[in-house]
């Protein structure tokens, strides 16, 4: 393959610059000082060539060169790209919330969408926002980007997981007010979201036999009834439901224990009832490089664990640890995902070998080959 071929096939990552008031833009071109990213990837930024020169200056980042992408303009398939979605000329004031600036955020979420709908990009990456405003820009409520890409691509259940280098945290109940946790907590959720995460483990992250963990509702995992039921009527149904299909899934274990004794470590992954009871726990121990993915979906999505924080902007001091490792987990999962399309492509053709003239399978070939297949 040559060299050209080569930077031609490298996954197209799409990137949002988040709230153009906050520190999206920020991370984003301090990641990508990191020239060997561009090894691995060709990086698509979905915002605005004057907004970002404007982060770029105030910034002293002008040493991150870009490709601004108009009629007629390929690909440069070696640095980075800008996708203009939109011509206003915006008032950029830095660290200031204000929903005329998150309606431009959200203009980019819909471009970059879109071209992830029509397979310009392999993968998308969202910068920070603030859901409050982007309510009040579009003047309709927005509840997360995570429910906004399970909107668009039809996908009635996403699961949010928090990802980092050895420690995976789902959420059963996402972006919910705490009030309404106990009326949405069901067998069926549970035993769903346990299966949706045993599936994502394997493909997205190429584990073959998940450990999965599922922590309780009440404190103490409920004390055996004495401080709640759910645990006993509804966790434990969940999860002895899909040790039937062959899921590994224990608990539930009390939170604070689950995380205070690191019991983490012995476990691939782990279900939380509510998000605060996952997310506080996590951005303790992985704040700095912890990633949001969206799971269930058919298209990739990670995102850093962290709002805009407009307190930050402007000062050239946020961290970009998170963005960074959103775009390696969004390169992982692309590779895990395709690994695991081609494992099962071949496990079919290889079964296909040893059907019989007559259609019928050899099941004692069938028999052995199934024993091959399960070795990796």
């Amino acid at each position: 393959m040559s060299k050209e071929q080569k930077n031609i096939n490298k996954p197209r990552i799409g990137i949002t610059i988040g709230d153009p008031n906050g520190i999206g833009i920020e991370l984003i071109l301090k990641t990508f000082l990191e020239k060997r990213l561009l090894d691995f990837c060709t990086p698509i930024i979905y915002g605005s060539g004057r907004v970002i020169s404007f982060h770029r200056k105030a910034l002293n980042l002008e040493d991150v060169k870009l490709n601004t992408l108009k009629a007629g303009v390929k690909i440069n398939f070696n640095g980075i790209n800008v996708v203009n979605c939109w011509e206003d000329d915006v008032k950029i004031e830095l660290g200031k919330a204000s929903p005329e600036a998150a309606k431009y955020a959200y203009k980019a979420l819909e471009v970059a969408s879109q071209d992830l709908k029509d397979n310009k990009i392999d993968a998308i990456i969202t910068g920070p926002i603030d859901k409050n405003l982007i309510s009040k820009a579009i003047e309709q409520k927005f509840v997360g980007q995570t429910e906004y890409f399970a909107e668009k691509s039809g996908t009635k259940n996403p699961l949010m997981i928090m990802v980092a280098d050895k420690l995976k945290v789902a959420i059963a109940t996402g972006h919910i007010p705490v009030i309404e946790i106990g009326t949405k907590l069901t067998t069926v959720l549970i035993a769903d979201k346990l299966k949706s995460l045993n599936k994502s483990l394997i493909q997205d992250f190429g584990i073959n036999k998940p450990k999965i963990a599922v922590l309780g509702l009440n404190p103490h995992a409920g004390d055996g009834g004495l401080l709640g039921s759910e645990e006993q009527e509804i966790i434990v149904p969940a999860i002895e439901k899909v040790k039937k299909e062959n899921i590994i899934a224990v608990g539930p274990y009390s939170a604070d224990g689950y995380f205070g004794a690191s019991i983490y470590k012995q476990f691939d992954a782990v279900l939380a009832m509510y998000h605060d009871q996952g997310l506080a726990p996590f951005k303790s121990l992985a704040f700095d490089d912890g990633v949001n993915f969206t799971a269930g979906l058919p298209i990739i999505r990670t995102s850093p664990d962290h709002g805009p924080a407009f307190n930050l902007a402007g000062k050239s001091i946020a961290e970009e640890g998170s963005m960074r490792s959103s775009v390696y987990c969004a390169l992982n999962i692309l590779k895990h995902r395709k690994n695991h399309k081609e494992y099962n492509q071949n496990k079919l053709d290889r079964t296909a070998l040893f059907k019989g003239l007559d259609g019928k399978d050899d099941a004692k070939s069938n028999k052995k080959e199934s024993a091959k297949g399960t070795e990796v």
